[in-house]
């Protein structure tokens, strides 16, 4: 690993990592997608506006956070970085904002599914460069689906 040598690198990694959850040993993405969960709780508070802005800057940023940690960590796609999760999480459980728990259980399920399994299009996006943009791409169009999944079901049950 490239030694961080400035506050932005440093910053860097706190964020890819989302604040340790990266560092697990096992499932780092879905530990990722659980660290997301305190975030969501807290902008689901807020206004619309509040939630998609915060989820859109965090997407946007995650671009150069994934292209930084990968330059540091010296990997295409470091299993670290999670921020890609959470990006994705984010996304999907905003199109069910204010469903019942079990939505939102299916929401954050099908988001993980996608991102494991990386159907089609998600799968191709992955390989998009620089690497920052492929680290982020899957995994915010597996937000995408895995949202619009859920909203369709929710929009069927009575």
């Amino acid at each position: 690993m490239a030694t961080p040598r400035t506050i932005s690198d440093q910053l860097a990694l706190l964020l890819g990592q989302w604040f340790g959850c990266g560092l697990s040993p096992r499932a780092p993405g879905t530990i990722g997608s659980l660290g997301a969960l305190p975030l969501f709780w807290v902008l689901s508070q807020q206004s619309l506006s509040v939630y998609w802005g915060t989820t859109i800057l965090l997407s946007l940023g995650g671009f150069w956070v994934s292209e930084r940690c990968s330059v540091l960590l010296q990997e295409k796609d470091p299993q670290r970085v999670v921020l890609d999760e959470v990006a994705g999480v984010l996304i999907a459980l905003g199109f069910v904002l204010s469903s019942s728990f079990p939505i939102l259980l299916l929401a954050w399920g099908l988001f993980r599914l996608f991102d494991i399994t990386k159907p089609g299009l998600i799968d191709k996006v992955q390989h998009l460069k620089p690497n920052g943009v492929g680290i982020m791409a899957d995994d915010l169009l597996a937000g995408l689906v895995a949202g619009l999944l859920a909203y369709g079901v929710q929009l069927l049950l009575p």
